[in-house]
């Protein structure tokens, strides 16, 4: 048995530093995404960013049209602002690109988005999305510090504005990777720290925020009722409490 535990103990000490090695070969620490899918009005900047710039490459087969109505659009209003013509209210999100067209264009057919946010999180997708970077030996002239070598150019170029990749070692000799605003864009952040119309992060957390809303649109309501169950459970258990308290200790000397 003794023996045993000295191998156990010996195995993880030889794999401790192999794991320290994978961590430090690790991707950039992703900043946590300011997420809120009770702000409708969030919810509907994102849907509009997304309809408007993502949905020509990216289907989101999963979410209808009129399932924007839960964040506070009216039908006119989706069908005016957010639908092509040919579209019915009650249509799911697809694209009209023929997949095989989207292969040869991009190298690899464009995910649908419509669950990314659970399979890769809320974190990851803001990060990729302000992540772009100048990068001329990619097919695109792009690259992203999230997404090594990816193949989607960056749409939103004019928003953002260009960045660089500054790449240097760190006093542990760790590599550390930062992107630097080489041209600024329509929404790049200026130095008093306003900007030209809207922050770029903000919109991009909006983006981030409805991409999380369409991965689970009932968590929305599901969230609301949860609040309302608590807040019941709470009215009716406190009597309970309170004579159960009044119960034990009636007997106590004081």
């Amino acid at each position: 048995m003794k023996k045993t535990i000295r191998h156990l103990i010996a195995a993880v000490a030889l794999a401790l530093p192999v794991a320290t090695a994978f961590a430090s070969s690790e991707g950039p620490v992703l900043e946590k995404a300011p997420i809120n899918i009770q702000d409708t009005e969030s919810l509907q900047r994102g849907a509009q960013v997304f309809i408007n710039n993502c949905l020509s490459c990216h289907s989101a087969s999963a979410m209808r049209y009129n399932r924007l109505t839960e964040i506070g659009l009216t039908e006119d209003q989706i069908k005016s602002n957010l639908m092509l013509a040919t579209d019915k209210i009650g249509d799911p999100m697809n694209i009209a690109m023929d997949k095989k067209d989207a292969k040869r264009w991009f190298g690899a057919v464009p995910p649908d988005l419509s669950l990314i946010a659970r399979s890769r999180g809320a974190d990851y997708l803001y990060g990729y999305l302000r992540g772009f970077y100048r990068d001329e030996t990619r097919p695109t002239g792009w690259n992203n510090l999230v997404f090594d070598k990816v193949g989607m150019p960056h749409i939103l170029a004019n928003w953002q504005g260009e960045q660089t990749l500054e790449v240097s070692k760190n006093a542990h000799g760790h590599e550390e990777k930062k992107l630097v605003l080489v041209k600024a864009g329509s929404m790049t952040k200026l130095e008093n720290g306003k900007a030209n119309t809207v922050d770029f992060d903000t919109r991009m957390a909006d983006l981030t925020n409805f991409l999380v809303y369409m991965a689970e649109p009932m968590q929305v309501k599901r969230q609301q009722i949860g609040y309302v169950v608590l807040l019941c459970l709470s009215l009716l258990l406190l009597p309970l409490a309170y004579f159960l308290k009044k119960e034990y200790w009636k007997d106590v000397q004081h």
